[in-house]
């Protein structure tokens, strides 16, 4: 055997021994970051029906496995869940990270700096993720902050649920998300698609665009009027059809899902026409909007909690500017009518709060509103796992305790499907195989 041929088989033999002890600390990793739950109650969000007594494999993150009984294996750490219900980690498919409305909501934009939005946004994720929501869709910011906490929270600088971020949302000039409504002339300015307001298709195009080069996951837009920005009209329709199928077809292009804030019939209808992915609040919305919904595949992100707090502070003298309390008087009282409708007639309803105008970490009263508009509590559930993923688009990875999928899981000690306001009360989260909050 030559020299070469030697040293050949040298160098062979040290790269198997190198694989060979590679592997093994790879499988002693892999163990070591290996949890059992045993799972008194699972709620399988698939089926909506609730199992009894499971074994919940994990394994670097993920699901390995979930098997009938309790078996834990050589060197899983346990997590014994035996006295309670074991859930998907819970979706909200609407909220504002870096906002909290209170009395001084409307001064914030001229007093507050991008890192007060931002530090705001680092306790507002904490407190949704502790209870219990462990992915939300955030439907608009200033400053591209959520962007950054999204990246903060992926790093693990920061503890918070997994963000999909529209960014800045995209509005007409007045429109419900014009950032410059009810400024005085000289700070108006004339915001264009950058800072997300558009006039025409080719602008619509280019807010598309931009979102995608800030680094946004979805496109939001403020189809109709609003109720708490500082403009007269809660419902009219702010986008013509041209627009709305040149944001619709560019977020395509870019693999985005389009999210659409509307109250009024006339302009929630064109959003639908144009092939939106799910309407938001959707107050006015009738029998007939109903069924272009279900046509269209269209999700409803109802936003139950957003109209009783509106509806409650139009009560009190001052909270709310004249032009706004007039709004909020007359539109929050209706949405959980319409959900009620909606929900019968079987409109796909994926759960959201616009939680920031309500306080964050109280996410889950909007459970109780859906029970009380008359859907079941295994639906009410699902919303916020199985449907929510599906709108999402990330039923592969997320919604349900299934094998292969990320590690997201909740625990509460009652029967949330005797009592649904027991998802107020979350005693146990982990996020990616990570426990962030324990017994």
């Amino acid at each position: 055997m030559t020299t070469n041929a030697k040293r050949g088989n040298l160098h062979n033999r040290a790269a198997a021994v190198l694989l060979a002890v590679c592997a093994v600390f790879s499988s002693a990793s892999a163990l070591a970051e290996a949890t059992a739950i045993y799972a008194g109650k699972l709620f399988d969000s698939e089926s909506g029906k609730l199992l009894e007594n499971r074994t919940i494999h994990v394994v670097d993150g993920r699901v390995e496995s979930v098997q009938q009984g309790f078996a834990k294996r050589d060197r899983e750490k346990l997590v014994d869940l035996r006295n309670y219900t074991v859930l998907p980690g819970l979706m909200d498919m609407h909220t504002h990270l870096t906002y909290e409305f209170g009395p001084r909501t409307y001064m914030e934009t001229f007093t507050w700096n991008p890192a007060d939005f931002t530090l705001r946004g680092v306790d507002t994720a904490r407190r949704t993720l502790q209870a219990g929501f462990t992915t939300v869709r955030d439907l608009g910011d200033s400053g591209n902050v959520t962007i950054s906490l999204r990246k903060a929270i992926d790093a693990g600088t920061i503890e918070g649920p997994r963000i999909f971020t529209a960014g800045k949302s995209i509005a007409t000039t007045g429109g419900h998300a014009d950032p410059t409504n009810g400024h005085r002339h000289e700070l108006m300015g004339s915001p264009g698609p950058a800072e997300g307001v558009v006039n025409g298709a080719d602008s619509a195009r280019a807010a598309v665009r931009q979102r995608y080069k800030d680094g946004a996951d979805l496109i939001k837009i403020t189809a109709t009027g609003g109720v708490l920005s500082v403009a007269k009209s809660g419902q009219n329709p702010q986008f013509m059809a041209d627009e709305l199928e040149a944001i619709v077809a560019t977020a395509r292009d870019y693999g985005f899902t389009v999210a659409v804030h509307a109250h009024g019939k006339e302009g929630m209808e064109r959003a639908i026409r144009a092939g939106v992915d799910s309407v938001e609040h959707g107050t006015f919305m009738d029998g007939e909007t109903m069924e272009l919904m279900k046509r269209n595949n269209t999700w409803y992100v109802p936003t139950l909690m957003a109209g009783e707090w509106v509806t409650q502070k139009s009560a009190v003298d001052g909270f709310f500017p004249d032009v706004v309390r007039s709004k909020a008087a007359t539109i929050g009282p209706l949405i959980q009518q319409t959900f009620a409708d909606a929900y019968k007639r079987g409109v796909n309803i994926a759960f959201g709060t616009d939680t920031g105008v309500s306080r964050h970490g109280d996410n889950a009263r909007e459970f109780v509103l859906m029970v009380q508009g008359g859907m079941t509590p295994a639906d009410a559930i699902r919303s916020a796992t199985w449907n929510a993923a599906r709108l999402l688009k990330v039923q592969d990875e997320l919604g349900s305790i299934s094998e292969g999928k990320k590690a997201d899981i909740i625990a509460v000690a009652g029967n949330p499907l005797e009592d649904i306001s027991e998802l107020q009360r979350v005693k146990f989260v982990m996020k990616d195989g990570k426990i962030y909050k324990n017994l």
